[in-house]
Order: structure tokens, then C-alpha cells, then sequence
């Protein structure tokens, strides 16, 4: 077996829930991603595990649904994909940052399981402004827009990467510290493969219309980064989780501006 579709298939299965087989002798299902390798391939995870999701707001946007129902629906379908993996690290982070007044604190309700004010708030936010605006850009191209949700998602759980490779880890015993970073190569990789994933599943938005998507997701992403190294002095899963979640709904505002 490749090692490629392998690295892929670890990546597919650390980003979602997606039933991915056993590949081999050799493949562990269970297994941590190698991202030092595998980086570079994020952004393909990110479109693959975006088609249930693209496909369901594409046949829902045919029927006399209101176009926000369909991307309630494509949301929901994302959510069961994924496991709520993202918004699970937005609202850890909302409860951390808003509620903790030392690193040391902050961090200690991030690990917490339980959903604060905080948290709540900032998920139902998220949820809110992510349908809304999908709402939008399927007002104008419902399959422009059910292809434009894979490059989205290929962008925004690619230049979280940034994160993990520039900020060290807030905490040593979190799931981010045990996996392998990316290195600059990778990353950078990852960055350019998700610029051409996107540019060749948006042909129904202009180029001027894909760039800016992808530069307000990149700025999303970065003030992420800027508030986890002010806050908490690093990077953590739920950062990491967070950073897309923001990513995603900056790539859609930048999308309909």
C-alpha cells in the first residue's frame, strides 16, 4: 500500500468519524497521524470529509426548503462527521480565555468537560454566523457553494497548521504535544495545496471573490494564534479546533463581501 493513501487514511480518521478501513497489514486505525509527513495532506482530509456534508445542502437546496435550513442541514451532517470535534475546541477555548484569570487556570477549564456561559455563547455564535453566511452564498450558486464547502473546509484545517508549527504547546501532557509537527515544508505544503483545492472547486465565484475567502480564513486563523499565545502562552487541540471554526467562518464572510 502507498505510503501516501496510508498518511492520508490517518489524517481522514483524526479530523472525522468517517468509518475509514483497515488498509493493510501494517495499518493501525488506531494510530496518531505522523504530520510530519502526512501535513501536507490535511487539506485533502479537509475536502474529502466535506463531501457528506456538500452533497446533502446540494440536494436539499433543490427542494422549497429555505436556503437557511439547507446549510442548518449541511452543518449538522458536518457535526456528525466530525464528531464536533471543532466546536467541542471553540467553546473550551471561549470557556478558558473568558473565564480563567491565570494561564494555569485558564487552561484548567479548557481540560474541563463541562459547558460554561462561555462556551455556549460562543458555539451557538459560531453556529449562527457559519449558517447564515452559507445561507448567503447558496442564495446566489447552490452548487457553487456545496463545491465552495470543500475548499473551505480543506483551508481552514489547513492553516491551523500555522498554529501547531509556530507556537509551542501550552500544556506537554495535551493531544497536540503528542503528535509529531508538521515542519515548515509540510505546512507550507499544506497551505498551497488547500490555495489550489479551493481555486479549482470555486469556478462559480471570481478569483478576486476566492482570494479574499482565503485571506480573511488566514487572518481568522492568525488572531486565533494571537489570542491563544496572549492567553495561555501556546497551542492546544482545542485551539487547534477552534482555529478552524473561525477559519471557516471568516472564509465565507471574505466570500460574500
Amino acid at each position: 500500500m502507498p505510503r501516501a493513501i496510508a498518511d492520508l487514511a490517518a489524517v481522514v480518521r483524526f479530523y472525522s468519524r468517517l468509518p475509514v478501513p483497515k488498509l493493510g497489514r501494517d495499518d493501525d486505525p488506531s494510530a496518531m497521524p505522523d504530520l510530519r509527513r502526512a501535513g501536507v495532506l490535511v487539506p485533502v482530509a479537509g475536502a474529502l470529509i466535506a463531501i457528506p456534508s456538500s452533497l446533502a445542502m446540494l440536494v436539499l437546496a433543490q427542494s422549497h426548503l429555505p436556503q437557511l435550513a439547507v446549510a442548518v442541514a449541511g452543518l449538522a451532517v458536518m457535526a456528525l462527521v466530525t464528531g464536533a470535534f471543532h466546536e467541542d475546541g471553540l467553546g473550551d477555548i471561549a470557556d478558558g480565555f473568558g473565564g480563567g484569570q491565570t494561564k494555569e487556570r485558564k487552561l484548567e477549564i479548557m481540560k474541563d468537560s463541562r459547558v460554561g456561559a462561555f462556551a455556549a455563547v460562543a458555539i451557538a455564535l459560531a453556529l449562527i454566523a457559519r449558517a447564515s453566511l452559507l445561507a448567503g452564498a447558496l442564495e446566489a450558486s447552490p452548487l457553487g457553494t456545496a463545491l465552495a464547502f470543500l475548499g473551505a473546509s480543506a483551508a481552514s484545517r489547513a492553516f491551523p497548521l500555522w498554529i501547531w508549527r509556530l507556537l509551542p504547546p501550552a500544556r506537554s501532557d495535551g493531544l497536540a504535544a503528542s503528535i509529531p509537527v508538521a515542519g515548515f515544508g509540510p505546512t507550507t505544503g499544506a497551505s498551497l495545496l488547500a490555495v489550489l483545492i479551493t481555486l479549482a472547486t470555486m469556478p462559480h465565484f471570481g478569483t478576486g471573490s476566492v482570494l479574499l475567502a482565503l485571506l480573511a480564513a488566514a487572518l481568522a486563523t492568525a488572531l486565533v494564534g494571537y489570542l491563544a499565545k496572549r492567553n495561555i502562552g501556546g497551542h492546544t487541540g482545542d485551539v487547534l479546533g477552534g482555529a478552524q471554526q473561525i477559519a471557516e467562518i471568516g472564509f465565507f464572510a471574505g466570500l460574500l463581501l
